[in-house]
């Protein structure tokens, strides 16, 4: 698996490093591919309005955490590497309106860790 790196603050891709600007059939690569998945909305991708994570349908509103942590789960489970999840905790934050995840998954690679804000 060949996954190019974020910038430092994670808001970019990263240029300028030839073949250091690239994941290399590593669990860290995975895990950003993990990020990516879980940021990308359901009809935000123009080559597939059907990709994405059904926040609007299962996650916000009045959905609970019996509801959108299986939706959560199975997003992670489904990205490419991922071979299993080992421990996974999600929190909601009424102040802010969103969701906290730490994921350990397990990938072809070796283990990784994913904290996310959602």
């Amino acid at each position: 698996m060949r996954y190019r790196k974020w910038t430092d603050n994670g808001t970019d891709i990263q240029f300028g490093h030839g073949e250091a600007d690239y994941w290399v059939d590593d669990a860290c690569g995975v895990a950003q591919a993990v990020v990516s998945r879980l940021r990308l909305l359901v009809g935000e991708w123009f080559l597939d309005l059907t990709e994405g994570t059904p926040y609007e349908d299962a996650v916000w509103g009045k959905h609970t955490k019996e509801t959108y942590d299986p939706v959560i789960r199975a997003r992670i489970l489904e990205t490419e590497g991922v071979t299993s999840i080992t421990s996974y905790e999600s929190g909601f934050d009424g102040e802010t309106r969103s969701i906290t995840i730490t994921v350990d998954i397990n990938t072809e690679y070796g283990e990784a860790t994913v904290e996310e804000e959602l």
